[in-house]
């Protein structure tokens, strides 16, 4: 596959510690028990982030009766997310001097001061607006940390041949938060009279605020147990090292960027990653909107939303573990991921032209289509941070993910900001969606991979 090391004197320079005498010291390895704890903590954190951060594009038709929102508004709310990334040149460089604790901290803190702005029940429909937007900004700040310290918290804690799984948990339990609220929305939140297009029944709007108030609420409580947990228990580090990689040393954090921004091979796989990713991000996030033509309800574009997400999570994990078993493939899996995603979307966008290409657009087309874009795209993220880790190594975890997670909100944000300009007709959305995973395929074709940390792990530590 184009597999490229780097050179004897770079892999040497990695292993020379910091002090001369302890050169003659081995270094000894550890797994600890409490490391499931730490991922299942920072785990559940990212799925509550996904949650808040999808949450009013599932009920958009709810919220445009119970608030006064206009798609406009809606597309806004969602955009939130990756403007809460620009800041995410100090996330990374918190993260790289204070370690995964403090970050951590601070995301939560943003997270549960987010959740009980929303909260506020307030009757001025102005202002109380105003709180949503502050709460779902606040929300999106946590999203630096949460959606790029997987990989950093899997090499800390794990050892190799988990470490692969780690990530995908770490990273794709945020899509699965965002996969639940496709649920959850519809489920507790009613859809407006205008919009039901079975079981008709009347609903006023201030009973449809009140379930939403009621979603609001119960997710700002889950929010504060967990902000107690991670302050109760949350260490940066184990006491010993799970791998020789763990324990090796890193470029700073100057380094570090200039490494990646002048590396060609980082970019192109960093491009294969952010495009299709930060696309179908903005794409789900309006999914309900895009199949409101094609006569979907609000509960089933929910569902599609949601098995979409959750297929791609599971595939995901299956994916990382058999990464895990068998080393050395990972661009082997994402050509072949990129490939289905690319089939898929240009499935599903054919079927929305019915009338154009005379394809049959059936309930069972939209869902297996749709379905299978969201399994392919998604599951592809923790094979891609593992592919960026080995690409760029030594430059540390956390600052290589953020680097590329950056691109994907920025990709998203681009997106949703046209969104709010041309949100009347939504066919060129689907297009977006096919055209960047064409273009990720081609770029993955024609990079080089190389698996320098996989090296010192398997080869030094024998």
């Amino acid at each position: 596959m184009g597999a490229r090391s780097s050179t004897e004197a770079e892999r040497e320079a990695l292993l020379v510690p910091s002090h001369p005498e302890t050169n003659s010291l081995p270094v000894f390895s550890r797994v600890y028990g409490r490391r499931w704890l730490v991922l299942t903590l920072f785990s559940l954190l990212g799925f509550m982030q996904g949650l808040v951060w999808n949450s009013w594009g599932p009920v958009q038709n709810s919220a445009m009766h119970a608030f006064g929102f206009t798609k406009s508004d809606i597309a806004v709310l969602v955009l939130w997310g990756p403007v809460g990334f620009l800041p995410w040149l100090l996330f990374m460089w918190l993260m790289d001097k204070k370690g995964l604790r403090v970050s951590l901290l601070l995301s939560a803190f943003f997270m549960l001061l987010g959740a009980a702005l929303r909260s506020v029940p307030l009757g001025e429909q102005p202002l109380r607006r105003w709180l949503i937007h502050g709460g779902q900004l606040l929300n999106g700040l946590a999203g630096p940390t949460i959606m790029s310290a997987g990989p950093l918290l899997s090499t800390t804690w794990f050892a190799p041949d988990q470490r692969a799984t780690a990530t995908a948990v770490a990273s794709l339990v945020s899509y699965l938060g965002a996969a639940t609220s496709f649920v959850v929305g519809p489920m507790l939140v009613p859809a407006p009279n205008d919009t039901q297009v079975v079981n008709k029944v009347s609903v006023s709007d201030s009973y449809i605020r009140d379930r939403i108030q009621l979603v609001m609420y119960a997710e700002f409580g889950a929010i504060a147990v967990l902000f107690s947990a991670v302050l109760l228990y949350f260490p940066s580090r184990p006491p010993m090292p799970p791998s020789i990689a763990a324990a090796s040393q890193r470029l700073s954090y100057r380094s570090s960027i200039c490494r990646l921004l002048s590396n060609v091979r980082f970019l192109m796989i960093a491009l294969a990653y952010a495009v299709p990713t930060g696309v179908i991000a903005g794409w789900s996030g309006v999914l309900d909107m895009i199949l409101t033509p094609a006569k979907v309800s609000q509960v089933d574009a929910g569902w599609i939303g949601f098995w979409s997400i959750v297929g791609g999570c599971v595939f995901g994990v299956t994916m990382a573990r058999f990464a895990d078993s068998i080393r050395g493939m990972l661009k082997l899996i994402v050509v072949l991921m990129m490939a289905g995603a690319s089939l898929s979307s240009t499935w599903f966008t054919l079927t929305c032209l019915t009338r154009l290409t005379h394809l049959p657009s059936t309930a069972a087309t939209l869902y297996t289509s749709c379905i299978l874009v969201g399994i392919f795209i998604n599951s592809s993220v923790p094979i891609f941070f593992e592919l960026f880790i080995e690409t760029v190594y030594p430059v540390p975890e956390g600052i290589t993910c953020g680097v590329v997670t950056f691109l994907g909100n920025l990709v998203t944000g681009l997106l949703l900001f046209f969104l709010t300009f041309y949100c009347t007709e939504l066919s060129w959305l689907n297009w977006c969606l096919t055209g960047s995973c064409l273009f990720s395929l081609v770029l993955i074709l024609f990079f080089r991979e190389s698996y320098d940390r996989l090296y010192l792990d398997v080869f030094v530590s024998v």
